[in-house]
């Protein structure tokens, strides 16, 4: 127990060194914490606000857009990585980014009032186009001063400057503790039985953190329509569900993936489960494309083969 207690320790003083204004000490712990769990949301997000307070905006962007490929259902690194494409003038990246953050919850108020003012200098931008182009459009002239009233922005669109209460930098999720979970669509659910032994307790995580780290890899490259990727993590010797040949199973997915326009697909509420060289992995899968949306449990069975996990056999169903 003693790593978690550490964990814990280190991720608190991050937090209260954050507060305090010790930014430089604060990344310090930070950064101790992800030596131990990179994938920590919670202590890479808060990297992230403390680099944006540091005026390092390129580094910044680069953690929250991270974010947002690992956890695509959080609100917040979307909210925050707006903030900082509108504070560069990128005002299309700001609202694709806040478009995206309201997707993932409706409800999040501050995204709905940031894109709001996203919108308007957008606006702005447009109507001061029109009036070089037009100099006598009254109309123009008169929503462009609608727009300036309303954003306080006295420039016109032209050189537009991001105001810190134009677009408040999100409120940090919940401090994380020893037994913090990361985002529910990637929670492993450990067994509740003690470890006799702490070396074979530590393998038994780090195999579970690895098929864990291929079924995301996995529902990835199928979002992203990469079949060569995506067919890469099928062993060779998987059980096609028909029992066709492997070959046949493959082009046949490769067309059905390449033929949609789009697809989404996440896990949640992973159960993994390993025996020697073989790992159970039971989630609920959410997929969509422009064609379908459903949601169904789903089973992957994959095998170590030369220290690699693969997919060896995979079914819907508990």
């Amino acid at each position: 127990m003693l790593p978690a207690i550490g964990f814990a320790d280190d991720a608190s003083d991050a937090s209260k060194l954050y507060k305090a204004g010790q930014l430089n000490e604060a990344l310090k712990k930070i950064d101790a914490v992800l030596t131990q769990r990179p994938k920590d949301a919670q202590m890479r997000f808060l990297k992230g606000i403390i680099l944006t307070e540091q005026n390092k905006a390129n580094d910044a962007i680069v953690i929250f857009t991270k974010l947002t490929d690992d956890y695509p259902e959080l609100p917040e690194p979307y909210n925050n990585l707006a903030v900082l494409y509108a504070s560069n003038g990128q005002y299309l990246k700001a609202s694709t980014a806040l478009e995206m953050a309201i997707r993932t919850n409706p409800t999040y108020g501050t995204a709905h009032e940031n894109l709001g003012d996203v919108y308007a200098k957008l606006a702005s931008q447009s109507y001061d186009k029109a009036l070089q182009l037009d100099s006598g459009n009254s109309t123009a002239k008169l929503k462009l001063n609608l727009v300036k009233n309303l954003i306080g922005n006295t420039t016109g669109g032209t050189n537009p400057k991001t105001s810190p209460t134009a677009t408040p930098i999100a409120n940090l999720p919940p401090s994380p503790t020893a037994t913090a979970a990361p985002p529910k669509q990637v929670e492993t659910k450990v067994a509740s039985a003690p470890a006799t032994n702490p070396s074979k307790a530590t393998a038994a995580s780090s195999d579970k953190d690895n098929v864990l780290d291929i079924v995301e890899a996995w529902a990835k490259a199928w979002s992203n329509r990469d079949v060569t990727k995506y067919l890469a993590y099928y062993a060779k010797d998987f059980q096609t569900p028909k029992g066709e040949s492997r070959n046949a199973w493959a082009e046949d997915r490769r067309s059905r993936i390449e033929g949609k326009g789009k697809i989404s697909v996440r896990i949640e509420d992973a159960n993994i489960n390993i025996d020697g060289n073989s790992a159970t992995v039971k989630f609920k899968q959410f997929y969509s494309s422009d064609r379908l949306s459903s949601t169904s449990r789903k089973v992957l069975v994959l095998s170590k083969q030369d220290g690699k996990w693969q997919i060896k056999q995979e079914r819907s169903g508990s």
